[in-house]
């Protein structure tokens, strides 16, 4: 049984994941991981994308188009997916995520700490300010990790998107912020591939020059797709439609209408 962690760095353009990531960048030098270009489906924001991510459907389709629509997911959504398969679902994330798959509008005094939940995310630690600690995230994805064992983990930590839109996309509090990030990755990652865990690193969006995102120039649609544990055949494109549908064929459920990635897929 395959265990996936989806890793959403919120916010990291394409350009600057390879120059600042440099543990994944060394990963993809030693031929331990892989690395491709994704265009991130329109509009090029948050919320929309995180829906898109994990429903298989762009923004247009499944209707989240604006940041400001606090509403639950419609439809199929890989968090649900997993839970039919009798998999344990677990996401330590903004809390955007937790509006659209856990209950809306959030409520910081009931909804920051899930567990044991009988709906599509099992576990789940949310937060709501943007600046809260990338460090302190990964520490609470570390915990579910270590505590629940969940079959399929969501991990999104916000600060480049913060420092993006503070400093603009070709800054060096943006690039800082991407490489702390890197940094954290190159902590914790090897542990959790040492426990099983398949490790895909993404982004929702990028960010542009002015410091902000909608699309559709290539500082803000292009994001890096980091696999680890698999690579897939250089011929095939990936959309980030797709994304959803690998992971349900990596865990080896079923992906119902989501679409599917058809091309090869090698562990490694």
């Amino acid at each position: 049984m395959t265990k996936v962690i989806l890793i959403v760095l919120d916010g990291l353009r394409y350009d600057v994941a390879r120059t600042c990531l440099g543990y994944m960048e060394g990963l993809v030098a030693a031929g331990q991981a892989e690395v491709r270009k994704l265009s991130c489906e329109l509009p090029a924001m948050s919320r929309p994308l995180y829906e898109t991510l994990l429903t298989g459907r762009p923004p247009v389709e499944h209707g989240i188009v604006s940041n400001g629509i606090v509403r639950r997911s419609m439809g199929d959504n890989l968090f649900a997916r997993c839970r039919a398969a009798g998999k344990v679902t677990a996401a330590a994330a903004y809390h955007w995520v937790s509006e659209l798959y856990v209950s809306a509008p959030f409520d910081r005094h009931r909804d920051r700490i899930l567990l044991d939940g009988s709906g599509d995310i099992s576990h789940g630690l949310f937060y709501w300010d943007d600046h809260y600690p990338d460090s302190h995230l990964f520490a609470d994805a570390e915990w579910l990790i270590r505590a629940k064992a969940p079959d399929f983990l969501l991990l999104h930590p916000m600060n480049v998107d913060d420092a993006g839109h503070k400093h603009g996309g070709d800054s060096i509090g943006y690039r800082n912020a991407a490489r702390l990030q890197g940094d954290l990755l190159a902590r914790h990652v090897p542990g959790w591939r040492e426990a099983g865990y398949t490790v895909i690193v993404t982004a929702d969006h990028g960010m542009g020059d002015d410091g902000n995102h909608a699309g559709p120039t290539p500082q803000e649609i292009e994001v890096p797709f980091y696999a680890l544990g698999f690579q897939l055949g250089s011929d095939c494109v990936l959309s980030q439609t797709q994304i959803a549908g690998l992971i349900c064929q990596l865990m080896g459920i079923d992906r119902g209408a989501m679409p599917s990635y058809s091309g090869v897929i090698q562990r490694i």
